[in-house]
């Protein structure tokens, strides 16, 4: 029995798989030290206190409601290159393109940029059905 190579868009899909747990940490930076009762992040109920958040906390909450929404496809566009036997120099590529896209998009939803996150976004879009077709012949 050979082992396949983990390759960089493996990597990547781990990355992706993070990027939910970033945009939560944003969301909660500086108020887990914090009691409840002050305002401070309440562990007994994490979504009611993260709907109660405003300006860039909700944003940051957001970002990470579209990460997750977002990994699903970009998972199975990886799996069924890597299946296709796509290049894998192009699969790595645009793995990684669509990693820094969506790090791009966390960073644009939280600063409020709208236009600009919505133009991120539908390029990591395109980029993953670049992913998804890459071993297409």
């Amino acid at each position: 029995m050979t082992s396949a190579p983990f390759t960089l868009a493996y990597w990547c899909v781990l990355a992706a798989a993070m990027l939910p747990i970033v945009c939560a940490g944003i969301a909660k930076y500086g108020v887990l030290g914090t009691a409840p009762e002050n305002g401070g992040f309440d562990n007994h109920q994490p979504r009611a206190w993260l709907a109660r958040q405003t300006d860039w906390r909700a944003r940051a909450n957001a970002a990470q409601a579209n990460s997750f929404e977002a990994i699903p496809f970009f998972f199975a566009a990886v799996v069924i290159a890597h299946q296709l036997q796509a290049s894998q120099a192009w699969l790595d590529l645009l793995a990684l393109a669509f990693v820094v896209l969506r790090l791009g998009y966390i960073a644009m939803y939280v600063a409020n940029l709208a236009s600009a996150r919505t133009v991120v976004w539908a390029l990591a879009f395109l980029v993953n059905i670049g992913i998804f077709f890459t071993g297409f012949r």
